[in-house]
C-alpha cells in the first residue's frame, strides 16, 4: 500500500475512535456510490454527520482541512443525497471535517470542525 494510503486509512482510524469518545456513533466508513465516497458517516441522536477526514505527516504545506475545495464538498452533498435515498433515513444532515496532523515523535494533533460546510442551493459540485 503507498504511503499515502496508509497515513489515511491511520488518520480514518483516528477520526472514528475520537467521534466515538466525543460521543458520536460511526454507523458507516469509506461508503461508496458510484464514483464518489465518504469518509465517514455518524450519527448524533438528532443529526447525520457526514465527515471528511484529512491527514498528512506535517503543516508543512498548509493545514490539511484546507484540502476539502469546492468540488470535493460538491461529491460530498451528492454522496450523502445518494446515502440519505438509499436508506431512508430522516435526520437532519451536517457536514464536518477532521483534520488530522500525525508528529513522528508524539501525539496526533486532531481538530474537528463542527458544520464545516453548509450545503446551498448556488454550490455547483464542480
Amino acid at each position: 500500500m503507498a504511503e499515502h494510503n496508509v497515513t489515511g486509512a491511520l488518520g480514518e482510524q483516528l477520526a472514528c475512535r475520537f467521534l466515538e469518545e466525543a460521543g458520536l456513533e460511526v454507523m458507516e466508513r469509506n461508503w461508496k456510490h458510484g464514483r464518489h465516497e465518504l469518509d465517514i458517516i455518524a450519527r448524533t441522536a438528532r443529526e447525520l454527520v457526514i465527515v471528511e477526514v484529512k491527514t498528512r505527516s506535517s503543516d508543512q504545506h498548509g493545514q490539511p482541512e484546507e484540502a476539502v475545495k469546492k468540488g470535493k464538498r460538491g461529491r460530498m452533498i451528492q454522496a450523502a443525497n445518494a446515502y440519505v435515498q438509499v436508506t431512508g433515513i430522516e435526520l437532519p444532515v451536517r457536514f464536518d471535517i477532521v483534520s488530522i496532523i500525525l508528529h513522528p515523535s508524539g501525539k496526533p494533533y486532531i481538530h474537528h470542525i463542527n458544520d464545516a460546510f453548509y450545503p446551498t442551493t448556488h454550490d455547483r459540485p464542480y
